[in-house]
């Protein structure tokens, strides 16, 4: 049974801010942890974990939660992603928002999935994304380019993704569910 308007108590200012924060927690800790990641630790490898994380978030929010990762904001992180890559401008972008799209359309098969067969569909989507940005990068420098930072890109994510999606499973279980705002 619904209330009537005049029974409902107004929405507080601080209830709007949490609900606002939970949809938003996606994309800021999305762009956090690539900015992150853009720090000189000078830790090895570090280039290839920027695009694993931002594959791998972007395919597990998609699953999981899509309405809190718009495309504008996918093609936003797409963009930083972009700038600490030293790629071309928009490459990651499309990338990411066909990666966004393709994981969209699939969702409803993925869900009730175990997770053995969403990792497989992952390091497919994974493999597919590296080896596009390499060709796209190859392309646009008329010239082929070394495989190896793309297949240790793809590698990395596909290793990191059970890690990356346990995290992401507590967080939105826990802070960053909406339902429980």
């Amino acid at each position: 049974m619904r209330l009537p308007a005049s029974a409902r108590r107004p929405v507080s200012l601080w209830r709007r801010l949490d609900l606002a924060a939970r949809w938003m927690f996606p994309s800021v800790t999305l762009l956090a942890g690539l900015l992150v990641l853009g720090l000189p630790f000078g830790l090895p490898g570090q280039a290839s974990l920027r695009p694993a994380l931002a594959v791998g978030c972007v395919f597990f929010w998609s699953i999981y939660r899509p309405a809190s990762l718009p495309a504008a904001l996918t093609a936003l992180i797409g963009l930083v992603l972009d700038l600490l890559e030293y790629t071309p401008p928009g490459l990651w972008a499309v990338l990411l928002l066909g990666l966004e799209w393709l994981t969209v359309a699939l969702r409803r098969q993925l869900v009730p999935m175990k997770f053995r067969v969403i990792w497989a569909v992952f390091a497919g989507f994974a493999l597919g994304a590296m080896a596009l940005a390499w060709a796209g990068q190859s392309l646009l420098c008329a010239r082929l380019l070394p495989v190896w930072p793309s297949a240790l890109a793809a590698g990395a994510a596909i290793a990191l993704y059970p890690a990356l999606a346990a995290g992401l499973i507590r967080a939105h279980r826990g802070p960053a569910a909406v339902e429980q705002g």
